[in-house]
């Protein structure tokens, strides 16, 4: 008999071979038919997978993180199935679990059409109905290469050439179809419920553009037809929101080729709306005790070898500059620029916390095929500050920064987050004390204010700890935003030094943060999360004034006048044309009051309002419409 403990500690005899299938089994069926992967002792197994020792067993459903990876792992085996037995001239390649689905890359001649896929699609179907099993196969390294070389998949024997020779491979088959993986899978083609084929690509082989371009498929797959419903609709509605196409109907933002890829230009509505998320950030850093810096875009090259970013970073530089016979070069990081501050002058503890914020452009290298609107780009803002502070200050200083960036991120309506706790790699610098006494610091303030979190054990930075928080739009998807990340290796670099009250130098902590990332992404997510109905307050414009006919312009600038000096902006539209195309426009640029004047509102001084997403509103006092907007932009969107 061996002893199984499950997590919530209680610890279960069976009889020694017993399947995880077979313990969920015995728990309840309804479990059985949820439960699609294994872990035991901290490592995934497969499901059917015979257990001889004691040990912690972890049965995860398709809700899991881990459940998800083996559920779409094992889809891309079937669809790769699927492609053989339709094409089999095709040559597979890899097929990995990835954030949202599956996919696979394929070695032919042609793209996959829309009607390929389809018929792809029905044949999943067809074979998943037959509850193939996956089935798990050891083979020395040359046996491994002897089956694939006479299958004629290439790919797999390059794979499996790379693979020390005395390594035992494994290796996954279900029906006709064998495919060199470590798994594990589930435990039959019947898990695999519904799925859908979402698009086709190119993909070079390995990444290399040097290498050939393969036909890549990506997939999604769920344990329900009705997951599966309702995954499609909320990508539907994400095509709706997609920040590219909402930033050109209203005018926000382009990338122009002419000016060159992920490169961005601000068109006057994006500009004012960068500006009101820039003022308010300034705003609250300020009064969060920050002190405001501004640096350079370029520095000399020495600089960026003593910060290590040549020796470790060049990929991402640009090619250097040369000035006065000395190589410069565009910074892709602000913090050598604010330790460069700090170090300017002999520094006492008296003098410490220093928090230094900026919000500094940087511009970094990404591959043509990466680039993607706002999400990634080339040159970006960060929102970047640096926690300069002494041990004693570190417990206080990271609870306050945790607090400071869910604060910051409710004032532009995200409230749910997704919270990682990175920890020290096998890789690092710093001292072990360190380290312990920093990741402590995050995972205690963490604890402190009640927030929920998962360790992403190895995680972290070479050179430290840290939190990773994700925000929630309104589709439920998960967008990178603050990271709160301590640095071993800038301060040993530069050297950098206080005196504590014992008049001996000491080597301060070093906490670099950023809190919505960079201002070009979060712009992105928030026209995304609001797709474009914008809170009032964030509007670049915020109401428009709509005169039915020429008699009543004058009566609409007198009102204009009066909204700017409560400093509201409030556009007017007096052109000739017919009211309702007006209403229409103002409804497509998603502004948020309109406010239409006729010869009965001139005689009553009154206006007749709409509410963009509301509709009509009725008559209404100027002065109530004053202090209604008032009211909606001061709450920024919280009333």
């Amino acid at each position: 008999m061996i002893n199984i403990t499950f997590p919530d500690k209680s610890i279960k005899e069976f009889p020694e071979g017993i399947t995880p299938d077979e313990i969920a089994k015995g728990i309840s069926q309804n479990l059985a038919l949820r439960v699609v992967a294994a872990e035991f002792n901290g490592k995934m197994i497969d499901y059917n997978m015979p257990l001889n020792n004691d040990g912690e067993l972890t049965l995860h459903t398709f809700e899991t993180d881990k459940g998800k990876e083996v559920f779409w792992h094992s889809s891309s085996h079937l669809m790769a199935q699927a492609v053989k037995e339709l094409y089999p001239d095709v040559l597979v390649t890899i097929g990995p679990a990835i954030e949202n689905g599956f996919y696979y890359d394929f070695d032919r001649d042609d793209a996959f059409t829309e009607e390929e896929l389809e018929e792809i699609e029905k044949k999943m179907y067809d074979i998943a109905k037959q509850d193939l099993v996956y089935t798990r196969k050891e083979l020395s390294r040359n046996e491994t290469l002897k089956l694939f070389s006479d299958m004629g998949e290439t790919y797999k024997v390059e794979i499996l050439n790379e693979i020390p020779e005395n390594e035992t491979i494994s290796m996954y088959t279900q029906g006709t179809f064998t495919d060199l993986c470590r798994g594990p899978h589930v435990i039959h083609t019947g898990k695999l419920k519904a799925f859908k084929l979402l698009r086709t690509s190119g993909a070079y082989w390995r990444g290399d553009e040097k290498n050939k371009m393969l036909k890549r498929i990506y997939g999604i797959s769920f344990p329900t037809k009705k997951e599966l419903t309702e995954y499609l609709q909320r990508i539907e509605e994400a095509k709706k929101r997609d920040h590219r196409k909402i930033g050109k109907e209203l005018d926000l933002f382009s990338i122009s080729d002419n000016i060159g890829a992920g490169l961005v230009l601000w068109h006057p509505n994006g500009a004012m709306m960068r500006h009101l998320v820039e003022s308010h950030w300034k705003e609250r850093h300020l009064q969060a005790d920050y002190s405001l810096v501004n640096t350079p875009h370029i520095g000399r090259g020495d600089l960026w070898v003593t910060s290590g970013h040549l020796g470790f970073y060049s990929d991402s530089m640009y090619s250097p500059m040369s000035i006065d016979e000395q190589d410069y070069y565009i910074k892709p990081m602000n913090c050598p620029f604010h330790i460069e501050i700090y170090n300017t002058q002999k520094r006492s503890y008296r003098e410490l916390p220093l928090r230094y914020c900026e919000l500094g452009t940087v511009y970094r290298y990404e591959r043509s095929g990466v680039l993607h609107g706002l999400m990634r780009v080339r040159g970006f803002t960060q929102d970047d500050a640096h926690i300069i502070c002494t041990s004693d200050q570190l417990m206080e200083e990271i609870e306050r920064t945790v607090e400071f960036s869910i604060s910051m991120l409710n004032d532009f309506g995200f409230k749910e987050f997704q919270i990682f706790l990175s920890t020290k790699p096998e890789k690092s610098v710093g001292e072990d004390a360190d380290w312990q006494q920093a990741t402590e610091s995050l995972e205690n303030a963490l604890k402190k204010l009640n927030l929920e979190y998962d360790v992403d054990e190895g995680g972290g930075a070479f050179y430290g700890p840290k939190i990773d928080i994700k925000i929630k739009d309104a589709l439920g998807r998960a967008w990178q935003c603050s990271t709160i990340q301590f640095d071993f290796n800038e301060p040993v670099r530069f050297n950098m030094e206080y005196i504590g009250s014992d008049n001996q130098a000491h080597r301060p902590f070093m906490v670099h943060r950023a809190l919505l990332g960079s201002i070009e992404r979060f712009f992105g997510t928030l026209i995304e999360h609001y797709a474009g109905n914008f809170p009032t307050w964030l509007c670049p414009v915020q109401g428009i004034i709509l005169n039915i006919t020429e008699d009543t312009q004058h009566y609409a600038r007198r009102i204009q006048k009066r909204f700017k000096e409560q400093n509201i902006r409030m556009e007017l539209d007096a052109r000739n044309e017919k009211i309702g195309y007006k209403i229409r426009e103002a409804e497509m640029r998603k502004i948020p009051y309109i406010l239409i004047i006729g010869e009965k509102e001139e005689d009553s001084n009154t206006v007749s309002l709409r509410r963009h997403t509301q509709g009509d509103l009725g008559s209404k006092e100027i002065n109530d419409v004053i202090a209604m907007m008032k009211e909606d932009i001061d709450s920024k969107g919280n009333n």
